[in-house]
């Protein structure tokens, strides 16, 4: 049998025999099984098992999810809940038949006890100490007043007994909690990752790989990396791996590996289309999340009637006074710097960053660009953040701001500036902004009943994710789409690596006291 199929399997017989405890607790026990019970032990234990046969049924139906997943601690959860399941069932009513499917299922999990190789979080040890002490507290105080003779109020028995069940929910969350990993980056890592993106980075994405919130998993040589992120028991791969192509192969499959000694899921997302095929071979299945709009400065052009209103917006900003220039990321001074924070505070109006796959999350990393529009007077309204896609002589987008007074077309100004800017220096492309569910937002692929459908919901929730908007935004400089995909193990893990995916982009975190603490956090990690 193999490894997975075998876990998968003690999986189902775990949440299997937790059904058959349940149902057994909830039917008539036989009378004359339960009259020998009663004979021999003390008044009221029956009934004490048959309550813990159905704590138990929900407790291992709970841990067969974890099973699946080939977890250490659920495996030692199981063994010890088969065991007093199996003596529950003989005390509630002498059940030989549910006490022998229990112990079955316990020798399989010994016999297959390897399989379950995913080690627990070591960052709960500690809160679980805590946990333990707090409950065994609860058991101390409630087990005193026993001995002693004193009754305690049926107010302070629910308490009790309600703070102890909460207490040991959060125990066994704790206990279970995926393994997760902080980002370390050493200074060390920081460098070789660097390296190879400058002498590798040929895709639009390579660059963002550089982001402080991601981790480093390198080829056994060095010569090539992922960037990646673990949430909620997701490893949550940013774009392509960097690197010599001789050792991505490699690569990919000590991936394959170090994501499944962990327990975590695997997903790949803003896969370009030219590796689909490696990832396809890895196991992975992809799945269209959107375009990416490219523009070729040496081809853009501001003729025609179809790009007149971009080309009215630069010609009214232009009149008005407005200026352009570039900064290299690096070289600006306190008072730049501090101008751009203040149109940064004011275009996100208290929103957090958002960024993880597609940004840079600094926007003073050195080799990175600043293009600004400047008022009459000197006064920045707005700016774009370039980062290099150093081996592909292009560059991204990786962030777009400016002050909510400033005129209309701001933006398209600065674009079409960043184009000329781009002409000048050999650019051969600029990426602009990746528009999310492409295929749902384009009215012309909306054909079918489901696709209006989603395309309506999407641009009722405009308002919060903008997408639509930023789609329409594009649109108006006739870019190149480039496709861009995310990668999952199986089409099911699509809800979870959704959610996690949001929350790495900080699409899920609210305005706020939220966000005031996680840009504290981003900070004080700079």
């Amino acid at each position: 049998m193999s490894r997975l199929s075998a876990v998968r399997l003690l999986a189902w017989g775990a949440a299997t025999v937790g059904v058959i405890g349940i149902v057994s607790a909830l039917t008539p026990e036989m009378a004359n099984r339960v009259e020998l019970v009663r004979g021999v032990l003390p008044p009221g234990w029956p009934e004490a098992a048959r309550v813990l046969t159905v704590a138990f049924g929900i407790g291992l139906i709970w841990l067969s999810r974890s099973l699946a997943k080939r977890r250490r601690r659920a495996w030692q959860l199981a063994v010890a809940a088969v065991v007093a399941s199996a003596i529950a069932h003989l005390a509630k009513g002498l059940d030989v038949e549910e006490a022998t499917i229990s112990l079955l299922l316990l020798v399989a999990l010994v016999r297959w006890r390897r399989r379950f190789d995913v080690p627990g979080d070591p960052a709960s040890v500690r809160p679980l100490l805590g946990l333990g002490a707090a409950l065994a507290g609860i058991a101390a105080v409630a087990g005193g007043a026993e001995l002693r003779g004193i009754e305690l109020s049926h107010r302070t028995g629910d308490a009790l007994l309600g703070l102890g069940v909460v207490l040991g929910f959060l125990a066994l969350h704790l206990c279970l909690r995926p393994f997760g990993q902080a980002v370390a980056q050493t200074v060390g890592e920081r460098k070789l990752a660097r390296t190879l993106v400058e002498a590798y980075g040929r895709d639009s994405l390579s660059f963002f790989a550089l982001r402080r919130d991601k981790s480093y998993l390198f080829s056994p040589s060095g010569r090539a990396f992922v960037a990646y992120r673990v949430v909620a028991g997701t490893a949550l791969v940013s774009g392509d791996p960097v690197g010599d192509e001789s050792e991505i192969g490699e690569l990919l499959a000590e991936l394959r590996r170090f994501v499944r000694a962990h327990g975590w899921r695997l997903a790949v997302v803003g896969a370009s289309g030219e590796w689909l095929d490696r990832y396809r071979a890895l196991g992975l299945k992809p799945v269209a999340m959107g375009e990416e709009a490219v523009l070729r400065p040496q081809e853009f052009s501001l003729d025609g009637r179809a790009i007149r209103k971009v080309r009215q917006s630069v010609s009214r900003l232009r009149k008005a006074g407005y200026s352009f220039r570039t900064v290299p990321a690096d070289e600006v001074g306190p008072e730049l710097r501090a101008e751009l924070e203040a149109v940064s505070r004011a275009w996100r109006r208290g929103e957090p960053e958002r960024g993880f796959s597609m940004a840079i999350d600094d926007l003073h990393v050195p080799g990175t660009v600043l293009a600004l529009a400047e008022d009459a007077a000197g006064r920045v309204g707005g700016f774009l953040h370039l980062a290099p896609s150093p081996a592909g002589g292009g560059w991204s987008l990786s962030a777009m701001r400016r002050r909510p007074d400033e005129p209309n077309g701001l933006t398209e100004f600065l674009v079409v500036e960043t184009l000329a800017w781009g002409r000048d220096t050999g650019a051969e492309e600029v990426s602009l902004n990746f528009c999310a569910l492409t295929d749902f937002l384009a009215p012309e692929r909306a054909k079918t009943p489901a696709r209006r459908l989603v395309r309506r919901g999407l641009l009722l929730a405009d308002g919060v994710f903008q997408l639509e908007r930023l789609y329409s935004f594009n649109r108006k400089f006739f870019p190149e789409w480039r496709r861009r995909y995310i990668c999952v193990e199986r089409f099911t893990d699509l809800p979870a690596v959704g959610l996690a995916y949001l929350h790495a982009e900080s699409l899920l975190v609210p305005p706020g006291p939220w966000t005031r603490r996680r840009e504290s956090r981003r900070r004080a990690a700079a």
